[in-house]
């Protein structure tokens, strides 16, 4: 994997607002927040993208989330935030690195956006791709 801002960051070789670290961790408030407090958390491991990912580093960022999201609204006031983790470029990922936002939500209107074009799913379509993915589990 190439050299990211990111592992710039966790390198200190690029300045950060640091708010966790930990052996597999690094959560640092983003330079361009969409709201007070908005803050990135990404694995020291370098992957592009969540689905490269090892189970370790991954299951490290499940534990510290809802911790650092429970300091962020108690530090800020926010009473709702979103998470928000993108995957490749056509996903709106900038930073080819894994990394999740939380961002806090205010009565403001200040936090994350969201269109949300919904479809309908059919019966055969769903019993199909269902079992296409179970599939791929195993």
């Amino acid at each position: 994997m190439a050299t990211s801002i990111f592992t710039k960051i966790i390198a200190r070789e690029i300045p950060c607002f640091r708010i966790h670290e930990d052996e597999h961790v690094f959560a640092f408030l983003d330079i361009n927040p969409l709201s007070r407090g908005h803050t990135l958390v990404i694995p020291k491991e370098p992957a592009q993208t969540l689905d490269q990912l090892s189970e370790e580093s991954a299951a490290a960022l499940g534990r510290v989330l809802p911790r650092i999201s429970r300091a962020i609204l108690r530090a800020t006031g926010a009473t709702a935030f979103n998470i928000l983790q993108n995957n490749g470029a056509m996903a709106h990922q900038v930073v080819m690195h894994v990394h999740f936002h939380i961002i806090p939500k205010y009565a403001d209107g200040s936090g994350l956006g969201i269109q949300w074009p919904a479809r309908a799913l059919g019966a055969d379509e769903g019993a199909a791709l269902a079992t296409a993915i179970t599939d791929q589990l195993q």
